[in-house]
């Protein structure tokens, strides 16, 4: 059985968190959905609806084994370059998903967080968006956030703008004043604790302009099932994978036996 450790939110690379037996934020890039439908001799579209019941399994298997918060990248800021067709698809796919799964979630105890530039996305579904979050507000029994028209260079430029607007008239100092703590703050996702794990699927290794900032100590795990074909197996078998690893943030591998003594 699984069992997971309370931890503060902390910055890996200032401080040294707490190493929980299960990790408590996971982040998966959901990769191959469009090659999963070839396969298939099935259209891309095929596959991106199959990747959304993937997401409600991997959902229930994350509460069942402790996750405390689950990230998906849905759509990047990139994938805007993907054929007109197959975006418009993606956007009426992300409608029905809300339309469909929130009062599922909310009656579940989970909480919907939605982050990126959602300025791109229509007045209905910028709505929806913000109905969910509002209605799953204070659910506490997982946090998932879907990270859509998002990238880790937007966050952290956008982080450096409100933080540059926090200072105010006090922005004009030297640049050495500023923190990681100061700027971590302004990331779009500063409400939750670095990712423990992240997965990517689809026989794909790289981290794709996510999470750029936070991914700075996680534990990087890579599989080549395509999206719709992972579900609570293959999450074990990336807890697995997780749980043997040496975590160390630095410090060597004399020091954490010295730690453990």
């Amino acid at each position: 059985m699984f069992i997971s450790l309370p931890m503060a939110h902390t910055s890996s690379t200032q401080t040294l968190p707490a190493i929980p037996t299960v990790p408590r934020h996971v982040a998966i890039i959901m990769d191959g959905n469009g090659r999963w439908a070839t396969k298939r001799f099935l259209p891309r579209f095929a596959g991106h609806g199959k990747g959304v019941e993937a997401v409600r399994t991997v959902v229930e298997a994350c509460v069942a084994r402790g996750v405390e918060y689950l990230t998906l990248f849905a759509f990047s800021s990139e994938n805007w370059r993907r054929p007109a067709d197959e975006v418009s698809l993606l956007m009426r796919l992300f409608v029905v998903a809300l339309e469909r799964e929130v009062s599922k979630m909310h009656a579940n105890g989970i909480r919907l967080k939605v982050v990126g530039d959602l300025s791109r996305f229509d007045a209905k579904l910028q709505q929806m968006i913000d109905n969910a979050e509002r209605k799953t507000a204070g659910n506490t029994t997982l946090t998932v956030t879907v990270c859509a028209n998002y990238g880790g260079r937007w966050d952290v430029m956008q982080a450096v703008q409100k933080m540059l607007a926090a200072r105010g008239a006090d922005s004009a100092q030297d640049a050495s004043v500023f923190s990681e703590e100061e700027l971590a703050q302004h990331l779009a996702m500063a409400y939750a604790p670095e990712p423990d794990l992240f997965i990517r699927t689809g026989g794909e290794q790289r981290i794709s302009n996510f999470l750029l900032w936070q991914l700075a100590y996680s534990e990087l795990y890579f599989t080549d099932t395509y999206w719709p074909d992972f579900g609570a197996g293959e999450l074990d078998q990336a807890i697995a994978s997780y749980q043997q690893r040496e975590r160390r943030f630095g410090r060597t591998s004399a020091q954490l036996l010295e730690q453990a003594s």
